[in-house]
Order: C-alpha cells, then structure tokens, then sequence
C-alpha cells in the first residue's frame, strides 16, 4: 500500500491495520470464514485487510469523508450499484438499505453518523449479510486486480499469458473504451458533426 497517494484522513483511519498488518505474533489477525460478520468478511475480500477496525471500516466506506453514512453509500458498500447486481431487485436493494437504517441510524434522521456506527458496534450490532455477495465496490480496474490478477498472476506475468476469460474480457473492455476514446477525438477535431445534424437537414 502506498501510503503516500492516500489522503491524510484516511491514512490515520487505517492506522490500525497498518499497525496490525506488521505487528508481531501478540497480534494474530482474524481469518474471516463462514461464522465470521459480513463487513469483516467484506474487508477480507474486498480490500485484502484480514484485521478489522471498526472506526477504519467506517471512514472507508465514508466515499464523501461527511462522517456519516447516506443511503447513497450504504448501496455502494455493499454493491448494489454494481454490473453483478443487476438482476437484483430494487426492491431488494431498498430492503439492504432500509434494514441497516433500522439498526445503527439511531435518531431516524436518514444517515448513519460515525457515532452511531461505533455506538452500535460497541453494543454489539452488526452489517447484515442479506445474501448477495461481499460487496463489489471498486471500478473495474481495482475489481480485476484484486478478485483474479492478484489471485492467479503476479508481477512476474507476462503479457502473453494473460489468457484466462477474466483477462480476455479485461483487455477487451480496455479496447473498446480506447476506440470510443479515439472516436470522439476525431469528432472533437471535425467543425461540424454530420451525425449529430438530422437527416432532414442533411445536403448531400
């Protein structure tokens, strides 16, 4: 982890893992299995981090660094906004959203504040597992590397091979992005769009 690109804030949030992370045996990290809560299991396969730090996991997942948790996060948390969720009910997803409300939003206000998270962690409260995967919050770059380059390769890959279906469909979507990147450069750089005049209008 290079802590150098990561800002300040965060940094100290995730103090404790970095801590944990190279402490001696005295501190043994969790090994996260099918007894284990869902944030510690999200955090183990998510992020890569096996010790879990309440406060940390709540600044993580603080995308807008406000201290408190919108509905807007909560869906980013656990995924529900991503590609594999798709076939998930809204409904469903309203479900996620409103059960953690009921259990850490403590005065009904709509947000889930820093203190009301660690109010009820301490109190013994936790994330529910609804049943739909770890969590996949990341873009697709973080999502690859950490779900299939860092299980299956290594920094000694090469490129040619680079050829299971997960890495064909990686490089494909890189391709496409390129060409439509490339596409819209040439429209930038033409005066008029023909595309974009209706077909009325058009002199030919």
């Amino acid at each position: 982890m290079y802590l150098g690109l990561l800002p300040s804030a965060l940094v100290f949030a995730l103090f404790p893992y970095i801590l944990l992370a190279h402490s001696g045996h005295d501190q043994a990290p969790l090994h996260p299995g099918d007894e284990s809560d869902w944030a510690t299991r999200h955090m183990s396969e998510e992020h890569h981090i096996s010790n879990f730090d309440p406060g940390a996991f709540f600044t993580l997942h603080d995308f807008d660094s406000s201290l408190s948790w919108t509905a807007d996060e909560i869906r980013r948390m656990y995924g529900l906004d991503d590609e594999s969720m798709k076939d998930v009910g809204q409904e469903k997803k309203a479900e996620v959203v409103r059960k953690t409300m009921e259990v850490f939003d403590q005065d009904s206000d709509g947000i889930i504040e820093r203190e009301e998270w660690m109010q009820g962690w301490r109190a013994g409260k936790r994330l529910e597992d609804f049943g739909l995967g770890p969590g996949h919050h990341g873009d697709d770059e973080y999502e690859y590397e950490i779900h299939h380059f860092e299980k299956y390769h290594d920094e000694n890959t090469r490129e040619e091979d680079l050829t299971h279906p997960e890495d064909i469909e990686h490089f494909r979507k890189h391709d496409e992005m390129e060409a439509a990147a490339e596409h819209q450069e040439e429209l930038d750089r033409m005066p008029i769009v023909e595309q974009n005049i209706p077909q009325k209008f058009r002199r030919y």
